[in-house]
């Protein structure tokens, strides 16, 4: 066993698997894989709009598994460790830039104005067909949809999926 599974073995989560305790989860979830997985979007820009996501609302469960999902794509290390600076740092493409900035507009609440501004939008449409925008759009959504379950439920970082929610020690 490694020590970052020992060292969370008296952690729990608040409730146990939701998918467990609302099935009908399990259809939604493979529905929004389906779309953000429709090849209009590169599987790397989808894990880091994921992974900055789970940045900005503050949630280390959200960080560390889109860290692992954004390794698991082939995003360089660098690029990863640069997502919360992503507008200084120089790893990302421009494609990728506006697609950070769009969750960032989204997520990021008190903003003035629009939160997607008409300039921003045209930005976007410079690098994403309309297939595209959509799906970055509901890329966004599906890491919304899943928020809530993370702050609420407070399943367990860094374990297996099997792990995650564990509402006791004996579990």
């Amino acid at each position: 066993m490694n020590t970052m599974t020992n060292s969370l073995d008296h952690l729990t989560s608040r409730f146990s698997d939701p998918q467990q305790l609302v099935p009908e989860l399990g259809d939604v979830s493979t529905a929004l894989f389906k779309i953000i997985g429709n090849g209009a979007v590169p599987r790397s820009t989808v894990t880091l709009i994921h992974l900055r996501a789970g940045q900005l609302v503050e949630n280390t469960y959200l960080t560390v598994m889109h860290t692992a999902n954004a390794r698991r794509a082939g995003v360089p290390e660098e690029k990863i460790a640069a997502v919360v600076s992503w507008n200084d740092a120089p790893y990302f493409t421009p494609a990728e830039r506006v697609a950070l900035e769009l969750v960032e507009a989204v997520l990021t609440p008190g903003r003035h104005g629009q939160r997607v501004p008409d300039s921003l939008y045209a930005r976007a449409a410079e690098h994403y067909d309309a297939t595209a925008l959509a799906t970055l759009a509901m890329a966004i959504g599906q890491v919304n949809f899943f928020i809530p379950l993370a702050l609420i439920g407070k399943p367990l970082p860094g374990v297996s999926m099997a792990e995650q929610w564990r509402t006791s020690t004996t579990d």
